[in-house]
């Protein structure tokens, strides 16, 4: 297949090379050092923030942490919150913190950067309200990292998994990463393959509208995937308190999903169906700040690309014991994305408050072209019309933001931050069009120390959502059966988000936080009609979406256990969004409902050993197409129990028994006659069993 020349493709090459042009520009003064082997003179660490909650590297000794992350994730009754897939840099990403800086990357956030950062090197973790920083767009508890420049040190950690039925071993998972100091500059350098193999077996059972059983089939699954990413981070101590980061990533991504059904029923031949999934990507991400003093303030620039190319297969043959003609079906899709960044914020105190004026420009583009065959007698596959699946999809955005933080009293602090944001989305075939929007953005968070012990926070935001540009396109999944027609009207949700949220330090005994939140949105993305017959993903003019979330850490030294402790992870979310068929009140499709963690270890007093367990439970809502319903599980419950020895010739072992629960996967799918007015064609029960798993991990300092 071949590609259809794209009348902007010579604007966005041009737009393109200006980024990057300024992308290098900012981050030059990184590259432009000349480096030496000797240690430079230690920087002044940032001062501990007023109020924080302090833990030093003394409170981590028992749980032998060989990086930062290690520790960051032993604190009691913080939750990490991962980035989500940001609409360009904005306001902040995640709740961590390093020397008080955001890292300016996507793909290198802060937990990566963690991952790479030795343990010997962190000389404090604050958590801290983040309304009380000077860092716009943070709300509730916030991790601040505080770390030190060190000489060369390495880390390394290896984690094959083994499992008995149905999947082959996972022998290349892993990590390895190395850090120091070369005159002027810090460096990370780090390589981690995030492989795994996975499968499954058990019937499958077809049932007609009246219940009679029309199939039964007995099918395996194998999921092979490897995910290796070498990436890089680069700080520079510039003149004066000039400061300049530069981060580099380049990943792959290798996907390998077989499948096979033998199939039987009353009436029917005898059949075998295989679908095979393939998937061989690869991207990179550059990205680059640097910092200044300028008049009063600070003047800090940001610059980022990324691009991905994807290319995807799905084949689905079926062949007959009484030898008929096989059947069969093969789409593919090749997508090709790119993201383009450049940000300039300043800073400045002003009347006894943080004022911080941003500006954001970002152009994003996804290139796809997709393809449907059918199998002929002779083995070959003959391409088919598949309307809407090939196009050219660019968006142009701007932002502008002026935030607003001072300390109302000794416990209360605000932060306002009001803005806008403009963008063009423009889709060149597949029913191509052009549109262009201007959406208010901005929020209001407040912090309260309510007590030595107590802290509240309340956040109310104006957000405007992600779109993933392969939706407006149309696509198979060979596997189900259906498919998703194109959609060319597409546009982001928005919504208004409240969240109120308090920690408890409960003292000897530990730590709770709880958050409350409730969700207004507009132009919510869920399954939609498209003409008489076709469906996709659109927009719905309204949904709801409230829930909680609670994480606790409960020591149980005082009550005589000394060495244990308890945590838990709390999630119950509910939605409801008005049925596009229908005209009922129901749960936006797959949905997370509830996800509930809990985990206890013991490190047992005076020696290098430590022993647990942990368990999960997770379930979200139906999936609703116009066409049919389902509802996929995992478990009912997941868990482990582990083993592990702190010094094992200077390394950390850890040997895991998984799935000691028993879990399964299961699916319930109603599929109809039509659309879900209509009678009921069919249902479907199928069960998979996971088997047992054996865990080692082992890593070390280098």
């Amino acid at each position: 297949m071949r590609r259809t020349a794209v009348p902007r493709q010579g604007r966005a090459k041009s737009r393109l090379f200006s980024s990057l042009a300024f992308t290098t520009f900012i981050c030059s003064p990184v590259l432009a050092q000349t480096a030496t082997e000797e240690q430079p003179p230690q920087p002044t660490l940032p001062v501990s923030v007023q109020g924080a909650k302090t833990y030093t590297p003394q409170d981590f000794i028992r749980f032998a942490p060989r990086s930062a992350l290690d520790m960051l994730r032993q604190v009691p009754g913080f939750i990490i919150q991962r980035p989500d897939e940001r609409r360009g840099l904005g306001e902040s990403g995640g709740n961590i913190l390093i020397n008080g800086q955001r890292t300016s990357g996507k793909s290198n956030d802060a937990l990566t950067e963690l991952s790479r950062i030795p343990s010997r090197d962190v000389t404090r973790i604050e958590i801290v309200d983040g309304a009380t920083l000077s860092v716009p767009g943070l709300t509730g508890q916030v991790a601040n990292v505080v770390t030190k420049v060190g000489r060369r040190s390495g880390q390394f950690a290896w984690r094959p998994e083994f499992r008995a039925r149905h999947a082959d071993p996972t022998l290349l998972r892993g990590e390895a990463s190395v850090s120091g100091v070369l005159g002027p500059f810090g460096y990370s350098l780090g390589l981690r393959n995030e492989a795994f193999r996975g499968g499954g077996a058990g019937p499958t059972l077809i049932f007609g509208p009246s219940g009679d059983l029309r199939d039964t089939r007995q099918e395996a699954s194998k999921v092979n995937g490897d995910r290796p990413k070498l990436s890089g981070s680069f700080k520079y101590d510039g003149p004066g308190s000039s400061t300049g980061n530069l981060n580099l990533s380049y990943s792959r991504f290798f996907f390998d999903n077989r499948e096979v059904s033998e199939r039987s029923g009353p009436g029917q031949v005898d059949r075998i169906r295989r679908v095979h999934t393939s998937e061989d990507d690869y991207s990179y991400e550059l990205g680059g700040d640097y910092e200044l003093a300028l008049g009063s303030g600070r003047l800090k620039l940001i610059g980022l690309h990324q691009f991905e190319h994807s290319p995807f297969d799905t084949i689905a043959v079926t062949s007959f014991a009484d030898d008929s003609p096989r059947t069969g079906s093969r789409f593919t899709r090749t997508a090709d994305e790119k993201e383009t960044i450049g940000r300039a914020e300043y800073r400045w105190n002003m009347a006894g408050a943080d004022w911080q004026l941003s500006a954001e420009g970002a152009l994003n583009g996804l290139d796809n072209v997709s393809g449907l065959f059918t199998l002929l007698p002779n083995g070959d596959f003959r391409e088919i019309t598949l309307p809407g699946g090939t196009a050219t999809v660019n968006e142009d955005r701007a932002e502008a933001r002026l935030t607003y933080g001072r300390p109302l009293s000794s416990t209360l602090s605000l932060q306002v931050s009001i803005g806008g944001e403009y963008s063009k989305l423009s889709l060149e075939g597949a029913g191509g069009s052009s549109r262009t929007f201007r959406r208010p953005k901005g929020f209001v968070s407040t912090a309260w120390k309510a007590s030595p012990r107590l802290d509240l926070n309340a956040k109310l935001e104006r957000k405007v959502g992600q779109l993933n540009f392969l939706d407006f396109l149309a696509s198979e999944n060979l596997s189900n059966e259906n498919r998703n027609a194109g959609n060319p009207d597409l546009v982001p949700p928005q919504s208004w988000e409240l969240d109120l949220s308090g920690t408890r330090n409960l003292g000897s005994y530990g730590s709770t936080t709880l958050r409350l939140f409730g969700r207004l949105f507009s132009d919510v993305v869920d399954q939609i009609p498209i003409g008489e017959t076709g469906e996709s993903l659109g927009n719905l003019d309204r949904a709801t979406v409230y829930g909680m979330e609670s994480k606790s850490t409960f020591l149980l030294e005082p009550l005589g256990w000394s060495g244990a402790k308890i945590d838990a992870r709390v999630q119950l979310q509910n939605s409801r969004v008005k049925d596009p068929l229908t005209g009922e009140i129901r749960r936006i499709s797959s949905s997370p409902l509830r996800n509930v963690e809990l985990s206890l270890r013991h490190d047992v007093p005076g020696t290098a050993w430590a022993w647990g367990s942990n368990l999960t439970h997770a379930q979200q809502a139906m999936n609703f197409r116009l066409s049919e319903t389902s509802i996929a599980r995992e478990g009912p419950v997941l868990g482990n129990l582990f083993v592990e020895h702190k010094n094992v010739l200077g390394l950390t072992v850890r040997g895991t028994l998984g799935n000691v629960y028993q879990g399964v996967n299961t699916l319930e799918r109603v599929v109809y006659a039509g659309r879900r007015t209509g009678p009921i064609a069919f249902t479907e029960q199928r069960r998979r069993e996971i088997g047992p798993i054996f865990g080692l991990s082992v890593s070390g300092s280098l």
